[in-house]
C-alpha cells in the first residue's frame, strides 16, 4: 500500500513539474536558465512554505503534534499533505485563470 502511495506521489510530482515548466515557458522570455530546475525548485519552495505555515498554525492553535505518531506512515503526514497541495497548485491556478477569463 505504501509503494502505491509513493508511486502516485512521484507521478504527481512529475506531472506538476511538467505543468510548472510549461507555465514558466509561456510566462517569461527564453533564458539560459534550466526551466526544469526552476520548476522543481518552485515545487519544493511551495511545499516548504505550506509545511511551515501548517506547522505555525498547529503551534498557534496548540494542536498536539503527536496525534499522527501512532500511525504506520514512514513520513510525516503534514509534509505529505503540503507536498500534495504544492502538486495541485499549478492546476488550481490554471482553473482559476480560465474561470477569470470566462467571467470577463
Amino acid at each position: 500500500m505504501q509503494a502505491l502511495g509513493v508511486t502516485l506521489l512521484i507521478i504527481g510530482v512529475i506531472i506538476s513539474v511538467r505543468e510548472r515548466k510549461f507555465m514558466i515557458m509561456w510566462r517569461s522570455k527564453p533564458s539560459s536558465n534550466n526551466q526544469l530546475a526552476t520548476a522543481l525548485s518552485q515545487l519544493v519552495g511551495t511545499a516548504g512554505g505550506i509545511y511551515l505555515s501548517l506547522e505555525l498554525l498547529f503551534s498557534f492553535l496548540k494542536i498536539p503534534e503527536d496525534w499522527w505518531n501512532n500511525s504506520s506512515f514512514f513520513v510525516e503526514p503534514l509534509a505529505v499533505f503540503s507536498l500534495l497541495l504544492a502538486i495541485l497548485q499549478p492546476f488550481g491556478l490554471k482553473i482559476w485563470l480560465r474561470l477569470k477569463k470566462i467571467g470577463r
